[in-house]
């Protein structure tokens, strides 16, 4: 099995004695004196015994706080809270000053070509199927098969399952299917579980013709579009809510709303077939740039057909795997799993001494703003992104390297034009918030 590389001081004090002395009936000097001498002394041991009592419950409470909570800081303090709040800045990205001249290059589209079709049903009887998965049921030989850059039909997400059975999920209604067919330039996003705030483009930095020309469409889930509702956000008359045209999708096809999130983050070129590029931000963020200055700077200009940043930290899968389970994002035992299948068919931890390891071709990736161009190459490339997070763990930074050094392994005649760009770019470009219901950070202990 071929073996390749992945980088992945002191006080002024009131004179006790004199004052509690003076506060006594005056009868003579001596029973004064001596009077006065019994109370101080008894005043103070009160006084020294109640402090010492109160000091040490404090001492006791305190240091319960500290062994029940304090270890736990850490964990919860995680790199990737402390990062945007710390020292992981932006900079400034050289966009063009208007988008009024904005030409795609007439040689842009040169690229690899050949022909995709995607399996959309399954024989029942040849795989022995109960229950339509909208993965579907891929071998590990068709898996395998499909890592070829050729003419070719494969899985990639939407089965419908035999017929009689239900959907496999991700039901959307015909409106909306029809508008997200006529789109050429798409922004999207989706909230699942109600696990963010709708978070609208900055309008001031989209310009007319964006707003004209692009899409901005936001999946939904009912119960999202609910909570919402209650807290008296709902769609105009256009189905709007600011610029985002909002999609309800039914039937989530997973139970892990993190990995139903999935779908239309890799698969936009199936959800818009008619459109030539796509731009992908999480829920979490909120776009300060405008789409069409986007693909010229990350796209066009550096000739790129899939461009994703580098993480703000990590570099390697090996981190990313105990990051990972340092902060219980998923099971233990599914993500040594997966792991361990990588390993098996070559995957090597990063060396950082190698000068030979192309270094942007190993990093753990952000994922949370992609820009694509719909090549056949990048399209492939998202189904098979797609796939593995269908077969192991909704953790796509644990697959991306994996899969673009398999297809690129698979491949040395044709040119995936990936590229992966500084994180305080992604940062320019979309300002990050907290997940709904998320903590603030907690400040770092020194």
């Amino acid at each position: 099995m071929a073996s390749y590389l992945f980088r992945h001081g002191g006080e002024e004090r009131r004179d006790f004695h004199a004052d509690a002395a003076a506060a006594l009936p005056v009868v003579s000097s001596g029973v004064r004196f001596r009077r006065g001498r019994r109370l101080v002394r008894a005043v103070p041991r009160r006084c020294r015994s109640g402090s010492a009592s109160v000091l040490l419950l404090v001492s006791l409470l305190f240091l319960g706080y500290l062994s029940f909570y304090g270890r736990r800081l850490p964990a919860h303090a995680s790199n990737e809270s402390l990062a945007s709040h710390t020292h992981y800045l932006s900079c400034q990205i050289d966009f063009l000053e208007s988008v009024d001249h904005i030409i795609e290059p007439t040689d842009y589209m040169n690229v690899s070509q050949f022909s995709l079709e995607y399996i959309d049903d399954e024989n029942s009887h040849e795989r022995d199927i109960y229950k339509p998965r909208f993965g579907g049921h891929q071998t590990l030989k068709e898996r395998e098969n499909s890592f070829y850059a050729r003419n070719e039909t494969l899985h990639c997400g939407f089965i419908k399952g035999p017929k009689g059975f239900p959907t496999a999920g991700f039901d959307l209604n015909k409106k909306d299917q029809d508008y997200m067919h006529s789109c050429k330039v798409v922004v999207s996003s989706c909230i699942f579980g109600s696990s963010d705030y709708l978070r609208r483009p900055t309008r001031s930095k989209i310009s007319a013709l964006s707003k004209d020309q692009v899409c901005f469409v936001m999946f939904l889930d009912e119960l999202t579009m609910s909570q919402l509702a209650s807290e008296g956000t709902a769609p105009d008359e256009r189905g709007n809510i600011g610029l985002w045209r909002i999609i309800i999708v039914r039937n989530l096809p997973y139970t892990d709303v993190r990995k139903a999130g999935k779908v239309p983050k890799f698969l936009s070129h199936r959800l818009f077939p008619s459109a030539s590029y796509s731009i992908w931000i999480d829920s979490k963020m909120r776009l300060n740039a405008d789409p069409l200055l986007i693909l010229e700077y990350f796209l066009w200009r550096k000739r790129s057909e899939y461009a994703i940043s580098i993480h703000y930290d990590r570099r390697c899968v090996w981190e990313e795997v105990l990051q990972n389970k340092r902060l219980n994002k998923y099971n233990h035992t599914a993500i040594d799993e997966q792991f361990m299948f990588y390993q098996s068919d070559g995957l090597v931890r990063f060396d950082d001494s190698d000068k030979n390891t192309p270094f942007r071709a190993v990093n753990v990736p952000e994922g949370s703003f992609i820009a694509r161009a719909h090549t056949p190459m990048s399209n492939l490339f998202s189904c098979l992104w797609f796939n593995e997070v269908d077969r192991f763990t909704s953790r796509d930074q644990l697959s991306f390297g994996y899969t673009f050094l398999k297809f690129r392994r698979m491949n040395p005649e044709r040119e995936f034009r990936l590229s992966m760009f500084q994180d305080c770019e992604r940062r320019r470009v979309a300002k990050l918030f907290h997940h709904r219901g998320e903590s603030p950070p907690v400040p770092r202990i020194l």
